[in-house]
């Protein structure tokens, strides 16, 4: 009997020990519990590339970018959809797939001097942060990654940009060293936009910082000379652009747009970004990249669905193609066009959208021959970047030839003199450029002109005086578009209810409330 006590007692004492380590469920045998800094980077790379045309899906449908093959779908009539995480994928993105993996990134980063990884990590962090302000107005930055705490508060949109601006210093102050650890050969390791290249990551926080304050152009404190000083800090060539390369061999390496993984096949283009193509805002001349970029019907004529209408009401043959070019999804491994393919290299910062970011800087300064310059290099730029992503997957069409091109350009109703510079011109060249890829920008673009309501002040009409909202919008609107994407639901109207009522984002038009930084003042 003794030795049977004995014997529980020790079994007893074993199971004890290793209680804590059997509890212990983020402890993982298998793998290594601390890693260098430089394998965090390249997932958080790819869900920069890819989270915004996930949410794409439903802002590119406030913006007319697309719209969705049924008729009277809520965003297509400037709505949402209610109880859905849908529209809160860069919100999941930003405080959970980089969130503490980008902290420790940094801090580890600093730790052991590798300036470089660490700019790149701020120039992240302020990435983040822009995108999901612009997208939901207030957020939660101060408590955010606060580990205590249940219930997070929101901070104000003003505060939001001000730390888009704190990060994006840090970063230009660390990625213009090269002492400590810079190493190009670490960083390039896991560096899938530049292979390590610190120097075009510096123009990339540039870009940003230009891109930032641009935002700022319907405030007092709008400073176009930064703008344009900081563009001119930025990209020099679509050499510099920013992207991730896709090899097309297995779901997450193959572009999110790209046909196989089948993530737009409900959409199609739009009335509005056709007539920005086929002559209608050029005077009956028609852009090279209208064949290159969107899709043919059947029956080989180009057309566009008009918002919130669906495709029923077309005649058999005449509805717009899917993105990809075809009536139907197409095989792997068939040649599809411009950005759209698996193997697509999808853009994250283009030469050509700083350039029309200074072009409207300049106009605005009123220095109508840096305008006239920058966008007439950005009109150029993306007719090249369309020849660039085609050629880099082998799409189809052919590319737009040197003839085609200097065709186009030589129209005074593309590239007029600098005295007739509109900048209409100027923001629907730059719609073009973002087509696509550049949702939450391009819907910055038209809620800081407030849609089709401002007015261009070389011409007396509205800037994007061709849009057209649908005859009848979302029911909980009250005849107002949206201006900000609702938090996600899981994480907020779930668990954090308080925080979303101080803000008023209980109420139900609360997506149409304009944020801080469109309002004019």
């Amino acid at each position: 009997m003794k030795k049977i006590f004995i014997v529980l007692m020790a079994a007893g004492l074993v199971s004890a020990s290793s209680c804590k380590k059997y509890l212990d469920v983020n402890t993982n045998p298998n793998a290594p519990q601390d890693v260098t800094a430089n394998l965090l980077l390249s997932p958080m790379l790819h869900w920069v590339a890819t989270s915004p045309v996930y949410d794409g899906r439903l802002i590119g449908r406030y913006t007319q970018n697309i719209t969705s093959t049924g008729a009277g779908s809520s965003w297509d009539l400037q709505g949402y959809d209610p109880s859905s995480d849908n529209g809160g994928q860069l919100w999941r993105d930003v405080y959970w797939s980089l969130g503490v993996n980008l902290i420790n990134m940094i801090n580890k980063s600093e730790a052991e001097q590798r300036w470089d990884l660490a700019g790149v990590g701020y120039a992240l962090k302020a990435w983040g942060w822009l995108q999901l302000t612009d997208m939901h107005g207030e957020i939660i930055i101060k408590q955010a990654f606060d580990q205590t705490r249940t219930n997070f508060d929101y901070d104000s949109q003003e505060f939001a940009y001000s730390e888009v601006i704190r990060n994006l210093n840090m970063a230009i102050a660390d990625l213009q060293r090269t002492d400590g650890a810079v190493d190009a050969s670490f960083l390039g390791k896991t560096d899938i936009v530049y292979g390590g290249d610190r120097t075009k990551w510096l123009k990339f926080a540039y870009g940003l910082y230009a891109m930032t304050l641009n935002h700022f152009s319907n405030k007092s404190s709008y400073k176009p000379d930064d703008v344009i000083a900081a563009v001119d800090k930025s990209f020099a060539s679509n050499s510099d652009n920013a992207g991730v390369k896709y090899t097309g061999v297995s779901n997450d390496d193959r572009n999110f747009i790209g046909p196989t993984r089948n993530n737009y096949t409900s959409y199609r283009q739009t009335v509005y970004i056709l007539n920005m193509m086929n002559g209608t805002v050029t005077g009956g001349v028609q852009d090279p990249r209208l064949t290159r970029m969107l899709s043919p019907s059947q029956d080989g004529n180009y057309r566009g669905v008009v918002t919130g209408s669906g495709i029923a009401s077309f005649a058999t043959g005449t509805a717009p193609n899917n993105i990809w070019g075809y009536t139907s999804l197409p095989t792997v491994g068939t040649p599809t066009r411009y950005i759209f393919d698996d193997k697509s290299r999808y853009p994250i910062m283009t030469y050509s959208e700083l350039q029309f970011i200074k072009a409207e800087a300049a106009f605005k300064k009123g220095d109508r021959a840096t305008a006239l310059d920058a966008y007439t290099k950005g009109v150029s730029a993306h007719i090249d970047y369309v020849n660039i992503s085609q050629a880099d997957v082998g799409a189809t069409p052919p590319a737009i030839s040197a003839t085609e091109k200097a065709t186009f350009l030589a129209s005074p109703t593309v590239i007029p003199t600098a005295a007739n510079l509109t900048l209409a011109q100027i923001m629907n060249q730059k719609y073009i450029a973002l087509w696509g890829w550049g949702f939450v920008e391009t819907w910055m673009d038209m809620r800081r002109y407030h849609y089709n309501v401002d007015t261009d002040p070389a011409t007396g009409r509205a800037v994007y005086e061709n849009y057209v909202f649908p005859t009848t919008l979302y029911a909980d609107n009250g005849g107002k578009p949206a201006y900000r994407v609702r938090p996600r639901y899981n994480s907020e109207y779930v668990n954090n209810s308080a925080a979303l009522n101080a803000i008023g984002a209980l109420a139900r038009d609360y997506h149409t409330k304009e944020m801080w930084i469109t309002q004019k003042n």
